[in-house]
């Protein structure tokens, strides 16, 4: 038994050892770069202020640059990327909020590197690795980094990915100490996705108002 035990950790260590970070980095490039599109249910849940929230939806990407996250509740609440500019509505509000795309400074916004060529060691400075755990359908391991251009926000980004590169968890950590973490599951590749999804049409006596941060 004890042999056993003993020629499992070495398998174990030894396939960790097989890894670094800008390997399992240039993975995750390869796997998201041959895709158009992507779909997938996701858990948000945000922990800090006093506040412990978990939200879920639909998270649809289509290259280039654009991004529907629909929420379930309350059902119609959007934050949309068209590939120029980012709507942010919840129904019950008057006017739904649009920013330029380039301002765009939101917790979801890491994502934003799935939609073109991702390049993950250029995204994230200070890139490491280290196990996550394991899973039916292989490791899991963490890449970590600070996301360039948004430190005045956030002081790190955490990747749970596969060893195919596939990711599955995104936890954001911000410098006030909260942190939000994407959890993704039936993840589909390459579905049909129309420029509609993509387009926020206003409910009636709904506007639209231009902001630099969404809410």
């Amino acid at each position: 038994m004890k042999t056993l035990l003993l020629i499992l950790f070495l398998a174990a260590t030894a396939s960790a050892q097989q890894f670094t970070a800008d390997a399992l980095a240039k993975r995750v490039d390869d796997h998201y770069n041959h895709l158009q599109s992507l779909q997938a249910r996701y858990a948000e849940r945000y922990q800090g202020l006093g506040l412990d929230r978990t939200e879920t939806g639909t998270l649809t990407l289509r290259k280039p640059g654009r991004m529907r996250w629909a929420y379930d509740t309350p059902t119609g609440k959007l934050f949309l990327l068209d590939g120029h500019d980012a709507i942010s509505y919840t129904p019950g509000d008057a006017q739904a909020t649009r920013f330029p795309e380039k301002q765009l400074d939101d917790l979801r916004s890491p994502l934003r590197f799935l939609l073109g060529h991702t390049q993950l060691a250029k995204e994230l400075d200070h890139l490491s690795l280290a196990p996550a755990s394991q899973s039916p359908t292989g490791e899991l391991y963490t890449l970590s980094g600070a996301p360039k251009g948004m430190s005045q926000r956030l002081r790190s980004l955490e990747l749970t990915v596969d060893t195919a590169g596939q990711i599955h968890t995104m936890r954001i950590l911000e410098v006030d100490g909260s942190q939000t973490t994407f959890t993704f599951s039936n993840m589909q590749e390459n579905v049909p996705t129309t420029a509609a999804e993509f387009t926020f049409t206003p409910p009636p006596g709904v506007g639209i108002v231009d902001g630099t941060t969404p809410l």
